[in-house]
Parts: C-alpha cells; structure tokens; sequence
C-alpha cells in the first residue's frame, strides 16, 4: 500500500467511494484498490457508510461514502498543523461531518444499540448526510460546520426527510445547546448525543 493512496483517501474523506477511478490514478485495478480499502477498514482506520436502499422512487447513490475515522490522522494527510489552518481549510465542513458520524456511530456502538445507519444521496442532487433505522424510528440528520442553525437549513431538512418518512430529523451545527422538539431539533453534537440516548431508553 503507497503513500500516494492514503493521501488520495485523504482527499476522498466524505466523498462516495470509486474503486475504478482510484485505481487508474495509481495504475492499479479495483479489485486491488478495494482490497486496500478493505484492510483499512478492518484496522478501524477507514468507515464505509452504506447508501441508503430503501425505494423512495428516486434514482440513489449505489456506493459508500468513506471517512477517515480517527480526524488527527486525517488532519496529518492534510499537512494541518493548528486548528486555525483547519478552520481555512476549504474541506473543514467535511471534517467536522466525518467527527459527528464517527462520534454517533462509535456512541450507539458502545450503547450496544444495533441501528442501520447510511447516507441518502439522489440523482437530482438531495442529500441526507446520516439516516439511521432503530427501535421502529427512521432519523434524518444533517450536519453543518456553521455556528448557527439557519431556518433555510432547518427547512431543506425536513423536505428530505419526508423523502424517506422520517419521523425524527436533527440539524447539528457548531452552536451550542438544543432547541425544538420533540421530533425536530437543533443541536450540537453534545445535544445530539443526549437526544439518541434518551431515545434508546
């Protein structure tokens, strides 16, 4: 495995996962490219989010996404030094996406809570960065790097989710605290966390 593919998967973080591409980059095939993502992922380096599958009579995205799951390493791929370089830098919003999917995913984990969890993506360009299917609920969450939820962003939300008849949906943005409820929120990751616990009981 090259240093030149972990600097690709860098760029790759957030992004849906194509094993051609990638391969002709490196003058590799597929079948090998994804033989190296499946050795990252079963060092716990790398996480494969599922496209969502269910029919919504909409064209999906068939491939996952990838995410780095450890943001220091990520970070060192991207030559980041301080976390004023991390705030200019123009994929922060995917870093701070790829944190709050991890923290969620690695939380409902150690909960023992076995919840589907995927991305929607559809051909005309919708998207839900996190759905996940547990205790008879679907949530819809969206995850923002901003500082502030916008009730643009609030609304854009909730059409998606009635794409896929969510019943709870959750904006996460950088700013603290939780409002709305109680089956819409905005909040941080910390509300965020608390919300899904207090759910799970």
């Amino acid at each position: 495995m090259t240093s030149r593919f972990l600097s690709m998967l860098a760029g790759l973080h957030g992004c849906i996962w194509n094993a051609s591409e990638i391969g002709r980059g490196l003058g590799l095939g597929y079948h090998t490219v994804n033989r190296y993502l499946d050795f990252l992922e079963g060092t716990f380096l790398i996480r494969r989010l599922a496209p969502y599958s269910r029919n919504i009579g909409k064209r999906l995205a068939r491939s996952p996404r990838v995410f780095w799951r450890d943001c220091g390493l990520l970070h060192s791929r991207w030559d980041l030094s301080s976390p004023e370089a991390l705030r200019s830098h123009p994929q922060v919003g995917r870093s701070w996406e790829g944190f709050v999917i991890e923290q969620v995913l690695s939380f409902l984990s150690l909960k023992g809570l076995r919840w589907e969890a995927s991305f929607l993506r559809t051909q005309d360009g919708r998207e839900l960065d996190l759905v996940l299917e547990g205790e008879g609920l679907t949530w819809a969450i969206e995850v923002k790097a901003s500082s502030q939820a916008r009730s643009e962003d609030l609304a854009a939300l909730q059409r998606k989710a009635g794409l896929i008849k969510a019943k709870k949906s959750i904006l996460v943005t950088r700013q603290e605290g939780t409002h709305g409820g109680p089956d819409r929120w905005a909040t941080d990751l910390r509300g965020l966390l608390e919300i899904l616990a207090e759910s799970a009981r």
